[in-house]
């Protein structure tokens, strides 16, 4: 007789990694680029978020407040 399989579990909603992720980013200044939905990418250091947005602060140029749902992904530099 075969063996019974289990039922798969749903993954998760949230992971609560992002707050984590985004505090290291912080912490360290680590510079990042952002593709934005819109097919333009900004570059600079996080500064600070929470919920809705992220403030991207960038040299030379004026710091921006940018909605999370504009972020198609962004990656460390």
């Amino acid at each position: 007789m075969p063996a019974e399989k289990k039922a798969k579990q749903k993954p998760k909603e949230q992971t609560f990694e992002e707050p984590k992720y985004l505090r290291r980013l912080i912490d360290q200044q680590t510079p990042v680029c952002i593709k934005l939905s819109d097919g333009s990418s900004v570059s600079g250091t996080i500064e600070y978020y929470d919920s809705s947005f992220i403030r991207l602060t960038r040299e030379g140029e004026p710091n921006l407040f940018i909605f999370k749902h504009d972020i198609v992904y962004f990656s460390e530099l």
